[in-house]
């Protein structure tokens, strides 16, 4: 019996998470998103020169004043898609203390339309971000000649 109590005492261990909130960027110094241009022409850069190659996601954890505190890349695919485990963006919308958050990946074929599956994840994302009080403010769709925003299209 002692030998299972050790057992638990190692594994409650191993379970705790330190989060500490030390920020890199000053809060005077975040940027602040007030349309979807804002992010579009910031999330930009993040695809680097594999905009028509791969398709990337990211997610973008914002405060209560609509600043960004995070950006991640949550995965790298191939030409026609990517995984996206909506687990791991709520584990990082809540170890970043979110209030918000915004979605963006590109499609390397360059079209600007939301596929179904770009769709169905967009509402399942909203609605788990509901369920915790996470705001989803936008699903921006990156391509080289511009971008396509849920939100724009009044599909948030």
């Amino acid at each position: 019996m002692n030998k299972q109590i050790e057992i638990f005492e190692e594994l409650y261990k191993f379970a705790e998470i330190d989060v500490t909130y030390k920020r890199r960027v000053k809060a005077k110094d975040r940027v602040k998103i007030t349309q979807s241009s804002d992010f579009y022409n910031g999330i930009k850069p993040y695809y680097g020169e594999q905009l028509e190659y791969k398709e990337k996601f990211f997610v973008a954890a914002l405060n209560r004043a609509n600043k960004i505190v995070a950006i991640s890349k949550i995965s790298e695919g191939g030409i026609s898609g990517t995984v996206v485990d909506p687990r791991i963006i709520m584990q990082m919308l809540l170890l970043n203390n979110a209030s918000a958050f915004i979605i963006s990946h590109n499609h390397p074929s360059g079209s600007l339309n939301p596929s179904e599956s770009d769709i169905h994840l967009t509402e399942k994302l909203k609605k788990i971000g509901n369920l915790l009080e996470i705001k989803l403010l936008d699903h921006i769709i990156a391509a080289e000649e511009g971008y396509y925003s849920f939100a724009d299209d009044g599909k948030i």
